[in-house]
């Protein structure tokens, strides 16, 4: 059994912020504008691709469904649990600072009120580690999963949550799925109570978590940022509309996903930069950290999970990547030396038709 994987086979979608020589920009734009008009459900897409001598990002479409302003490549976007790998990688810098380890209690690094609430729903808190939860392993209940929380999402997007409030709803509406470390069930509650450690261990903001232990003015994280919790940044332009369906959730409270398995708002820019940095090893300082971090490809037990980050099988290339909820994929396929990442503004059906355009795109990139 396969515990997770993108099964990509094939893909194919103007553009601007181009680099490089050749054919390839020109086939990059085809295929979006191919891809837009695939997909008509989605108001606009944002692609960037980044190879060895190549930088290109491109956008079709429009920003709102009503089609007044043209969406632009770098605009910015709700990632979602695309920042599950920017919490994974921060944990485990804390893991090589020797704040903490992998096989550390969870109970140790919370706060005493969280532990009480895991307790008292039959949460073997002293057997859940670092580990379990940076693996989807721990068989803490996913609140975000629960219809009962989506709908009300979608029908009080104003109201304001709080990590604790998300703790309690997971415990009030499920139940543990398994013991911790036998079954992989992926979690927000077990990320969102990473960010949490990330708050205690480094006394600082999550937002400042972020930046000060993946470095991102060091790498070059200029449009990213974490909502509520800092400002826009001065080069970060405007959030583009994202839709479930033909809601629109721009103006939604971030809280609902907001503090550790979600939060961070993007461009497809920036996130080509961070996950070559991460999968290039410019982020941990040693690289055996990045080997624990990816586990195994495809993997087949739990054990192999890997932190923050899945295997991703494109074509017949073993790449590295996340996607998020509200219609953002990115990957980074180490032997071709490509990083994608793709933005729709369309939370439903995204996530397979991206997969195949993801093939399609590394397939240009690599005939070059």
């Amino acid at each position: 059994m396969v515990l997770v994987a993108f099964a990509i086979a094939v893909g194919v979608a103007s553009a601007g912020l181009v680099t490089g020589t050749g054919p390839i920009p020109a086939q990059l734009d085809t295929a979006l504008e191919q891809f837009a008009s695939q997909h008509p459900t989605y108001p606009g897409v944002a692609v960037a691709v980044k190879g060895r001598g190549l930088t290109w990002a491109g956008a079709t479409g429009s920003e709102a469904l009503s089609g007044a302003r043209p969406l632009d490549p770098r605009a910015t976007f709700r990632i979602a649990s695309v920042t599950k790998t920017f919490t994974a990688a921060s944990m485990l810098r804390l893991v090589e600072d020797g704040r903490l380890g992998l096989d550390d209690p969870v109970a140790q690094h919370l706060k005493s009120s969280t532990v009480a609430l895991l307790r008292k729903d039959g949460y073997a808190v002293e057997a859940m580690s670092v580990r379990h939860l940076l693996t989807h392993t721990s068989g803490l209940y996913d609140y975000a999963e629960d219809p009962a929380f989506q709908e009300f999402v979608l029908t009080h997007g104003r109201h304001h949550w709080t990590r604790a409030e998300q703790v309690r709803f997971a415990m009030a509406h499920g139940k543990p799925y398994a013991p911790p470390g036998q079954e992989f069930h992926y979690s927000d509650t077990g990320y969102i109570l990473l960010g949490e450690m990330l708050e205690r261990l480094t006394g600082r903001s999550l937002a400042g978590a972020y930046r000060r232990l993946l470095g991102f003015d060091r790498i070059g994280l200029d449009e990213t940022y974490l909502e509520t919790f800092e400002r826009r940044p001065a080069k970060a332009k405007a959030r583009a509309h994202q839709y479930f369906r033909t809601i629109d959730t721009t103006e939604f409270d971030p809280s609902f996903d907001l503090y550790g398995g979600g939060g961070l708002v993007s461009t497809v820019g920036d996130l080509t930069v961070f996950y070559r940095a991460l999968l290039g090893g410019r982020i941990f300082e040693h690289p055996a950290t990045l080997r624990d971090m990816l586990g195994k490809p495809n993997p087949t037990r739990v054990s192999e999970a890997g932190m923050g980050i899945f295997s991703v099988q494109v074509g017949r290339e073993n790449c590295w990547g996340h996607s998020g909820f509200w219609g953002t994929t990115a990957v980074h396929c180490p032997d071709a030396g490509v990083t994608i990442a793709i933005a729709v503004n369309q939370a439903e059906d995204f996530d397979r038709p991206s997969q195949r355009f993801l093939g399609k795109l590394l397939g240009i990139v690599k005939r070059a």
